[in-house]
């Protein structure tokens, strides 16, 4: 819900010296937490994406000092972009998600949880969209709020909910939960990934609660093995 300010370069710094400073595994990032959700692997995922059929009037920035590159594709059932990642961590307040650890942090949601609330974005894995703008409206793509989403990054898939709105122009952004999950380092600040980010939201889907993970890992599974076999 915020514009990010730091220079891609500057990001990009404070990045590799703070994952030196976590601990890794053998590829050198933080240890996810599994190596994948559900039956589908990101290679079968990542096969049916490799080309783009474009469905958004233009293209999106990742940051604000970037060029825009980045298209929103059309698949049967499903819109993809490939992007970068930066972290999200605005709703509720937590020891990892607040003021002080996020510059632009904000204290709720586009979407909220079954009680009301904001959601949770350092234990609930949820991806950020563009807001409506004339490049894309994404409820014109029937996604929603609560909508599952495949976010794929060095051989791991990841289910995650449409969980919060972002800048107009600028695309490519998942909650800490979400980045954690896939052993991108968290921080938001000056984590995130620079490139390789693949996120698969599937159409007409909804999670519910919004805040039930399982529920999206087990809609998620279901929604990417019918994604294989109709694409």
């Amino acid at each position: 819900m915020r514009t990010r300010t730091l220079t891609l370069s500057a990001a990009t710094g404070a990045a590799l010296l703070a994952v030196a400073a976590l601990p890794a595994n053998a590829s050198g990032t933080t240890a996810p937490r599994s190596a994948q959700e559900g039956s589908v692997s990101a290679s079968a995922l990542l096969a049916k994406v490799t080309s783009c059929s474009q469905i958004s009037n233009g293209k999106y920035r990742t940051d604000d000092e970037t060029s825009a590159t980045i298209p929103v594709c059309g698949k049967n059932g499903a819109v993809f972009w490939k992007a970068d990642m930066d972290v999200d961590c605005d709703g509720q307040v937590t020891a990892k998600c607040n003021a002080d650890t996020d510059p632009w942090f904000q204290d709720d949601t586009a979407f909220h949880q079954s009680d009301g609330r904001a959601l949770r974005a350092d234990s609930l894995p949820y991806v950020v969209v563009p807001s409506s703008s004339s490049i894309w409206k994404y409820t014109s793509s029937g996604i929603k709020g609560g909508g599952v989403v495949a976010v794929v990054y060095n051989g791991k898939v990841e289910y995650a909910v449409v969980g919060d709105t972002g800048p107009t122009k600028i695309i490519g952004e998942a909650s800490y939960a979400t980045a954690n999950a896939l052993g991108i380092d968290p921080d938001p600040e000056t984590g995130g990934a620079d490139s390789g980010v693949t996120y698969i939201l599937f159409k007409n889907s909804q999670v519910s609660p919004i805040e039930s993970h399982s529920a999206a890992v087990s809609l998620g599974d279901s929604l990417a093995r019918q994604f294989l076999a109709n694409n």
